[in-house]
C-alpha cells in the first residue's frame, strides 16, 4: 500500500480511527473473545486492503 494516493492535481493520505465499544462498556471483551475479535478485525482489514496498526 502506498503512503500517499494522488491525482494530477492533488495528493492525500487517508487514515481512519475506529473505536469499538460494547454496550454499557461491560468487561465482556476479555480473554478468548478479545483474541477472536482481534483476528476478525485483521481479516476484515485485509479484505479491504488495509491494516490494523494498533489494538488495545
Amino acid at each position: 500500500m502506498d503512503e500517499y494516493d494522488s491525482l494530477s492535481h492533488s495528493k492525500w493520505e487517508c487514515k481512519y480511527h475506529i473505536v469499538f465499544i460494547p454496550k454499557y462498556r461491560r468487561k465482556a471483551l476479555y480473554g478468548e473473545l478479545r483474541r477472536h475479535l482481534g483476528e476478525v478485525f485483521r481479516r476484515l482489514a485485509e479484505q479491504k486492503q488495509s491494516r490494523v496498526e494498533e489494538g488495545i
